[in-house]
């Protein structure tokens, strides 16, 4: 299990960097008007299957190490949302507005980053490092 919990705690790096990347560029595509393009739809499909991937680890972390204390399914269910809110900005898939798109993914991308931050204060009991 401590496998699954190193690669769980280094995935949270990943889906917090590309989170980074993605609010950047959205930013500059939604203020500057830019036209969407099929790699701003590739960093949204990479970060929605790195929240999932990190979720289902964390799932198993969760059913076979340790046991439901109140903090552990705090930071699960506030994870769910969080990769909820991810999944969330494929409804604006099929839209042909650049800005709209760009700025409520954008909104939601940075929901979902909000969420996972506040799970794992929330999981280590505080702003602790």
């Amino acid at each position: 299990m401590n496998t699954f919990m190193t690669i769980h705690g280094e995935v949270r790096w990943l889906v917090a960097i590309l989170a980074v990347v993605i609010i950047i560029k959205f930013a500059i595509g939604w203020l500057g008007r830019r036209g969407y393009t099929s790699l701003d739809r590739s960093l949204l499909t990479a970060y929605t299957i790195l929240l999932d991937i990190n979720v289902l680890l964390g799932l198993i972390l969760l059913l076979f190490n340790g046991g439901f204390s109140g903090p552990r399914l705090e930071h699960a269910t506030t994870m769910l949302l969080a990769v909820i809110a991810g999944h969330m900005t494929a409804m604006w898939r099929k839209s042909t507005d650049s800005a709209t798109k760009y700025r409520n993914q954008l909104l939601l991308v940075v929901l979902s980053l909000l969420l996972v931050f506040f799970g794992v204060i929330r999981l280590r009991g505080g702003f602790t490092f």
